[in-house]
């Protein structure tokens, strides 16, 4: 991590990688939690499946962070996403998380990591006209599209269950 990158906040990398997109995204920092799809749904006032889950999780042959960005409800399968990322997956501590994308655990946005991240997106996000991602801190949210998830990631779309 540069010494820039350390001194920004994790909110204002989510920021600067909205506005650099050219996306009309703006991340809100709410007074309520939403560090559980639950949470940000009830904050938020919408279905828990419209909530972009960040889920990290390691590769054990390249030790490279996989984020999946699951719909709220939906557990993803490991054994299925494994085959796709093209090798076995493991638990990512708070440490790895935090190395490899920047932000905390409860916090993990889709943009602003502070390394290139393998990205896949749940399929089933697809089909919402509006959903709602991580900003960077446990309270920080914004609004977006599946399409804009696609164009801010280049992550792939798939079937995570």
């Amino acid at each position: 991590m540069s010494k820039v990158e350390a001194k920004t906040s994790s909110i204002e990398r989510v920021r600067a990688a909205l506005s650099d997109s050219g996306l009309a995204l703006e991340a809100v920092e709410l007074d309520a939690s939403t560090r559980t799809a639950p949470e940000a749904a009830n904050a938020i006032g919408c279905t828990v499946s419209q909530i972009v889950k960040s889920l990290v999780f390691r590769g054990k042959e390249t030790g490279k962070a996989i984020l999946v960005l699951a719909s709220g409800t939906n557990r993803v399968d490991e054994r299925q996403m494994a085959a796709i990322a093209g090798e076995a997956l493991g638990r990512a501590d708070a440490d790895f998380v935090r190395a490899e994308t920047g932000f905390a655990i409860g916090g993990v946005a889709p943009v602003g990591h502070i390394k290139p991240v393998t990205t896949f997106i749940d399929r089933d996000l697809q089909q919402y006209e509006a959903i709602w991602a991580a900003a960077g801190k446990p309270n920080a949210v914004f609004r977006l599209t599946p399409d804009d998830l696609v164009a801010l990631t280049q992550g792939a779309i798939v079937q995570i269950c």
